[in-house]
């Protein structure tokens, strides 16, 4: 895929920014996304200048993806371990069933 030179709009400063075509829509969502945080921060009046509200509204961000991935490996060591309990009970009813001829 081409790369495209992409206008986006993050606090109404414009960023040209070169995106493979099939990510166009991705890229455009991700800066909306940005966008929308930073006004937040913005509009709480807690933070000024705009190189501190994007490390703030970055920061805010990259907790939010780490507390995500944390909460999916949690998810995926937890069936991780039912699948291992479940291979156990399997191979425990084989072996009875072995031993019993039923």
């Amino acid at each position: 895929m081409p790369n495209q030179n992409i206008s986006v709009n993050v606090l109404d400063k414009a960023y040209q920014i070169k995106c493979p075509s099939d990510k166009v829509q991705d890229l455009q969502d991700a800066a909306r996304y940005l966008d929308k945080k930073m006004r937040e921060i913005r509009d709480s009046g807690k933070v000024v200048g705009l190189d501190r509200i994007a490390v703030i509204a970055g920061l805010n961000i990259a907790h939010t993806l780490l507390a995500l991935e944390k909460k999916e490996n949690k998810s995926m060591d937890m069936m991780y371990d039912r699948i291992i309990e479940m291979q156990k009970r399997i191979e425990e009813a084989l072996t009875e069933h072995e031993q019993t001829g039923f």
